[in-house]
């Protein structure tokens, strides 16, 4: 019974939220940021090779950034938390009468008996003090805390990913009209990645797929026009 139990909690999806954010994040952006600034160029230049160089750029660039600005955010976030833990553990030392009334309080407003509360409180508070603050007063446990390295990870792996499939198309598609190879595969890939992460995270494939083309679309657009409009001033 146990292991059927641990088997049922592993298969909720959102155990894998944490991970999979930064995964779908990191792609989406790796595969949208680096197409736009391929159309970008593409708009302003008739060569491959500045193209080739400005996607290759934007993919080292960006797969570096991202895995950064994720490390420092969620560490920033294990501060937080860190900090709450330890402030928690002062209080149930040196008033834990007081702890274990606000423990049994919140057991209270969710339903419980007062009688009921307080004696879930004891128990709780007699198994595992700390934990049971964390998680009912905090609000915290292994799915919600911080991973910083796996989240950094993930993001860095993801937007390499991503960001190589737009410099596939640079690579080896052809020259001319090469902005329009470049938005179609990048819808292509951007309905792929939102078709899997929802299936993945057990929501809607067909709401997934139409936020990630429509604000891909977007972008590529406006960053289309922005490059037309530079190589026009140019010529």
């Amino acid at each position: 019974m146990s292991n059927s139990s641990e088997n049922y909690l592993d298969n909720h999806y959102i155990h894998r939220s944490n991970w999979l954010r930064a995964a779908v994040l990191g792609a989406n952006d790796g595969i949208l940021s680096t197409a736009s600034l391929a159309i970008g160029i593409a708009a302003a230049s008739d060569l491959r090779e500045p193209i080739v160089l400005a996607t290759l750029a934007g993919l080292v660039a960006g797969a570096l950034s991202m895995a950064a600005g994720e490390y420092v955010s969620v560490s920033s976030q294990t501060d937080v938390e860190n900090a709450d833990i330890e402030r928690e553990r002062l209080e149930l030392k040196e008033t834990p009468q007081l702890e274990l009334q606000m423990l049994s309080a919140i057991y209270e407003k969710r339903g419980l008996k007062k009688e009921t509360a307080m004696q879930v409180a004891i128990e709780l508070t007699e198994h595992d003090a700390l934990g049971a603050h964390m998680r009912d007063e905090l609000g915290l446990n292994e799915i919600s805390q911080a991973k910083p390295f796996q989240a950094a990870l993930a993001s860095g792996s993801a937007f390499s990913i991503g960001g190589a499939l737009p410099l596939i198309v640079v690579l080896f598609m052809p020259i001319i009209h090469i902005e329009y190879y470049l938005y179609s595969f990048a819808i292509l890939f951007l309905s792929i990645l939102g078709a899997v992460s929802a299936k993945t995270g057990g929501s809607s494939i067909i709401k997934a797929i139409m936020r990630t083309t429509f604000w891909g679309s977007l972008a590529m657009v406006v960053t289309a026009l922005v490059g037309y409009v530079f190589g026009v001033s140019l010529s």
